[in-house]
């Protein structure tokens, strides 16, 4: 099957989501029936201008309870390397990581690994083989995981082309850590969770105690829409900066395009078009979502079974026409 285009995507792109508590007007009914109708989706929750309008519970643990958001964990990440930019714990995203975290270089690395660059990491353009589909078993197993990512071969040249690659993303938790003398976990309590009032609790480590940078993180849906609301409205939260909107700005500015959505790709979220304005999707396996649409007012939450697979032409394209044609349709 041909691989969609971007627009196509986008034209896939929705998510349905209402309560009965919560179905305040016939207009989100058919977005709460068309979400329900989906087996693999567990919750669903909108706000539209910072007001909850849809917020269902179909299956699954519930929207105040953690759930593994599989690789929402990437945008999360991208998050933090913003706040930590705003703090200048690191300089900037043309910081290579000799720079920020020399120790995370392995001895012998080719002399290009030195100079990644966190913008290289945050936007999967690293330029090593990918230790996500097929490699990532063998990846996880290894007994150094920023190593093993660092000792990959080069299959493009940094800054060239977009490899989906968790192992990208671990490197950039690490050179966080490292930078800060923080865990990534407490910095995404200090930073994402204190500020924003939600748990972010433990997740899987490697064997060296780095936190996984690019999977397995565990947030409710209930913070996952917190965290949409803080990125569709500039960093803001309550009428604190949690982070700087030059940060969001450039977050949701497109740098590369997915080879497989055909989506745009900024700083850790991938980026489409609607009709009247842009939406950022972080995107899990399962059909894991969270999707900001600043111009329209709209975030949106999906949580599903993370254990089965959530392909574009299969039930991912379904998440993504309902966000198109029952959610953003709306606003």
């Amino acid at each position: 099957m041909a691989r969609p285009t971007r627009r196509t995507v986008l034209a896939s792109l929705a998510a349905s989501f209402a309560t009965p508590a919560l179905a305040q007007s016939d207009s989100w009914t058919s977005a709460a029936e068309a979400a329900r109708a989906l087996p693999q989706l567990h919750s669903i929750l909108v706000a539209r201008n910072g007001e909850t309008v849809l917020a269902e519970a179909i299956r699954g643990p519930g929207l105040e309870q953690l759930t593994n958001v599989k690789s929402v964990s990437k945008s999360i990440v991208a998050l933090l390397l913003g706040a930590a930019i705003d703090r200048g714990v690191i300089p900037s995203v043309q910081t290579t990581l000799a720079e920020a975290a020399p120790g995370l270089v392995p001895d012998g690395a080719d002399p290009r690994v030195a100079n990644l660059t966190m913008e290289n990491l945050v936007t999967l353009r690293a330029g090593l083989e990918r230790t996500s589909g097929p490699n990532y078993g063998e990846w996880v197993s290894s007994s150094n995981w920023v190593a093993d990512a660092l000792s990959r071969p080069f299959v493009a040249e940094p800054g060239g082309r977009m490899l989906y690659s968790t192992g990208s993303f671990h490197i950039l938790g690490a050179a966080l850590a490292e930078a800060s003398g923080e865990s990534l976990l407490t910095l995404a309590r200090a930073w994402l969770g204190e500020p924003l009032g939600i748990e972010v609790a433990p997740w899987t480590r490697d064997p060296q105690g780095y936190y996984l940078g690019g999977n397995e993180m565990a947030l409710s849906p209930r913070a996952m829409l917190r965290i949409g609301e803080m990125l569709r409205q500039g960093g803001t939260w309550d009428g604190q900066q949690v982070l700087s909107p030059e940060w969001v700005e450039a977050s949701l500015t497109p740098v590369t395009r997915s080879p497989f959505s055909g989506l745009d790709y900024g700083y850790g979220w991938f980026l489409g078009d609607a009709p009247r304005g842009r939406v950022a999707i972080a995107r899990g396996y399962g059909g894991q979502i969270i999707a900001a649409a600043p111009e329209v007012g709209i975030t949106a939450v999906i949580t599903s079974d993370p254990t089965q697979p959530a392909r574009s032409e299969g039930y991912f394209g379904d998440l993504m026409n309902l966000l198109d044609r029952e959610i953003l349709a709306r606003a």
